[in-house]
């Protein structure tokens, strides 16, 4: 089967959020299936050109970004980067070709906010929502393009496995939202063994839009949620690196985290994974408003860490009701939580490294996830 996915790997420029489509590419390719990478930027290409720290409209940065990374999975000749009338990569016209014989397009994370009638003709759509809550806030809040963007996809995926459920505060805004799990390539994401590591780390963006209020309530980002545990390595033996973005050092390395500046961790694909690799463990303190819906999100990044064989410690989303806990994955909701949690994998460490890497296996391998998804996606 030929799909055609669209990501946003050149507009980023980040190591992070390239292997995020990255585990679906390469994917859909160890099921047997033709993928065709696709960004569409709309009317102007913006991204942020981290070497020279300014941003740039122009298609070569990000399009290279795009070559390296598909480079890395043999894809190099099969992508496009596009905006207004021009494009890198595969020519217009051969692409357009790929349209019409592509059984579906994914898009994920935001839609097509310039429609071209070329995708029209897939035999059908589908957008990932990654980012539980926020989406569903904007639609009820009246967000036209999103909405039309959205109409024009025949099957809605969100990674907010609460969505509906009683408990979770995210409205549905009318739609049938089919849930589904971060993918992880294991082939690319191979256990690292019995290393020793010292940190538990995490890879954050401190903030990146604004808050959404729905019904009298204000949901935000992790400037929200994260001071609670700024303290936390003063509770704890255990050391912590935080690689951050959008946050003065100084805040956190004076509450004694290790920090490093989270553009140059994921500078590249290759370097976002050496630090995930090289890491005892991952700390993670999701968004403030995927705790406070219950939204059931789990990240992208937490399944490279349960593949490369590192425990994982995240603040409760309301994750008990669909995946295992105590063993390989832990949660936590305060401080004193969050402590013990660290206590707990440290005193059976090479179990916990076990376990992580078998709830890859089981729940998140690609292999596992992708089947499901596209059966949903093509019924």
């Amino acid at each position: 089967m030929l799909i055609i996915f669209s990501g946003t790997i050149g507009r980023s420029a980040l190591g992070g959020q390239a292997w995020a489509t990255m585990q679906y590419l390469a994917g859909f390719r160890q099921l047997g299936h033709d993928v065709f990478y696709l960004e569409d930027c709309g009317e102007t290409s913006l991204a942020y050109n981290w070497g020279r720290q300014e941003p740039t409209y122009d298609l070569d940065y990000p399009s290279e970004f795009v070559r390296e990374c598909l480079r890395f999975l043999d894809m190099e000749d099969r992508w496009i980067y596009r905006a207004g009338d021009g494009w890198r990569g595969f020519t217009l016209s051969d692409f357009q070709d790929v349209c019409s014989e592509a059984s579906l397009m994914i898009m994920r994370a935001t839609p097509m906010w310039t429609w071209r009638g070329e995708y029209a003709r897939p035999h059908r759509r589908a957008f990932i929502d990654v980012d539980p809550g926020f989406t569903q806030f904007r639609l009820a809040g009246g967000h036209r393009a999103l909405s039309e963007g959205l109409d024009r996809c025949e099957r809605l995926f969100t990674l907010g496995q609460n969505i509906g459920m009683q408990g979770c505060t995210i409205p549905t805004v009318n739609r049938q939202w089919l849930k589904t799990l971060p993918p992880v390539s294991l082939p690319h994401w191979p256990a690292q063994g019995d290393r020793e590591d010292t940190h538990f780390t995490s890879l954050i963006r401190w903030t990146g839009y604004r808050e959404e209020t729905f019904g009298g309530t204000t949901y935000g980002q992790r400037d929200m949620e994260f001071p609670k545990y700024l303290h936390l390595p003063q509770m704890v033996k255990q050391p912590l690196r935080m690689a951050a973005m959008g946050v003065a050092p100084e805040i956190l390395e004076a509450n004694g985290w290790d920090f490093v500046r989270g553009e140059e961790v994921s500078r590249t694909h290759q370097a976002y994974q050496r630090f995930i690799q090289r890491s005892r463990g991952e700390f993670l303190v999701p968004k403030h408003a995927y705790v406070s819906t219950r939204s059931g999100w789990f990240s992208d990044r937490s399944v490279c860490y349960l593949a490369s064989g590192r425990p994982v410690l995240i603040e409760d989303t309301g994750l008990g009701g669909f995946l295992p806990l105590g063993n390989g994955l832990l949660t936590f909701s305060d401080p004193d939580s969050a402590a013990r949690g660290l206590d707990i994998i440290n005193e059976d460490y090479g179990n916990h490294c076990n376990a992580a890497r078998k709830l890859a296996e089981q729940l998140f391998s690609a292999e596992t996830v992708l089947p499901a998804f596209l059966e949903a996606a093509l019924a």
